[in-house]
């Protein structure tokens, strides 16, 4: 079997997403027969067929639901080695570290301001949980992160310290006034539902809570009176006026780490862990 072109791989995926040529041709910018005729020299390189094709239309073939399932991520991958390669090559090489705006900001301002002087570090701010994919596609080479709520699939970590967490709720409503809270209590209001979290699948749990996907648009539906959350305590940083800050005793340790993609730590990353580790371990014994 001849070696598989990324060319083909992304006609491929079109095809199988549209389940039609003439729509595959129009999102790819091409004609539709040299689609035809690249899609059939993608079949007798791998030696199966892929698409069943009939007057009916276009269908996969167990084969070609297969490959749709791996396609994308080889895709995913030779696009993230490509945007790793560039940047290790330019005249002014950068490490990027990836962050949710707001979180954790008094550890990432002690990490930059003991990064070596040597090791220069640009911040990517991202919305909520967009670090993980900054990671694996080669955007950011490390990122901080935190236990149990980000996704790790694919990437390593070390922990650095746990923290409790505390209801964000409105400075008018009553909840405000209390000095803890349980996460029952949080969690049953009935004039101020939960707000909801993408998961790491970008769907969003049940409830009435709205869905949030960004941090302003949170940070307004609290001070709207529409919602609270539940956050580590050190990610008030973003906190509003017409917010408040309540412990809520029995949620879990939230747990910062530094994270970068599986098997792809170097030397540049290495010693901005090794002086996030040194923090974390400051940090950790500050909060005994």
């Amino acid at each position: 079997m001849d070696d598989v072109e990324t060319r083909e791989l992304r006609y491929f995926v079109a095809v199988a997403e549209e389940l039609h040529f003439g729509r595959a041709a129009l999102r790819l910018g091409m004609a539709q027969p040299p689609l035809s005729r690249a899609i059939r020299q993608l079949e007798e390189r791998v030696g199966v067929r892929l698409f069943d094709r009939d007057r009916r239309g276009v269908r996969l073939t167990p084969a070609g639901e297969a490959l749709l399932r791996e396609a994308p991520a080889a895709l995913d991958a030779v696009r993230a080695a490509v945007r790793r390669a560039r940047r290790a090559g330019a005249p002014k090489r950068r490490l990027v570290l990836a962050t949710k705006a707001g979180s954790s900001h008094e550890f990432l301002q002690a990490l930059l301001d003991a990064a070596p002087d040597d090791l220069p570090v640009d911040v990517a701010l991202c919305e909520i949980g967009e670090q993980a994919g900054l990671l694996r596609d080669g955007t950011a080479d490390v990122a901080v992160m935190h236990r149990p709520f980000d996704d790790f699939a694919g990437i390593d970590a070390v922990d650095l310290y746990s923290e409790p967490q505390v209801a964000i709720v409105p400075a008018s409503h009553p909840l405000a006034r209390r000095r803890s809270l349980t996460m029952a209590e949080v969690s049953s209001v009935p004039d101020l539902p939960m707000a909801r979290w993408p998961l790491a699948d970008w769907t969003y749990p049940p409830g009435p809570g709205p869905e949030v996907h960004s941090q302003s648009q949170l940070a307004q539906l609290v001070a709207l009176g529409r919602t609270l959350l539940v956050i580590p305590r050190s990610s008030r940083a973003w906190q509003w006026p017409e917010h408040v800050a309540v412990p809520v005793l029995d949620a879990p340790l939230a747990t910062t780490v530094l994270a970068w993609p599986a098997g792809r730590s170097t030397p540049s990353v290495a010693r901005l862990v090794e002086t996030g580790l040194r923090i974390g371990a400051a940090e950790a014994a500050a909060s005994a």
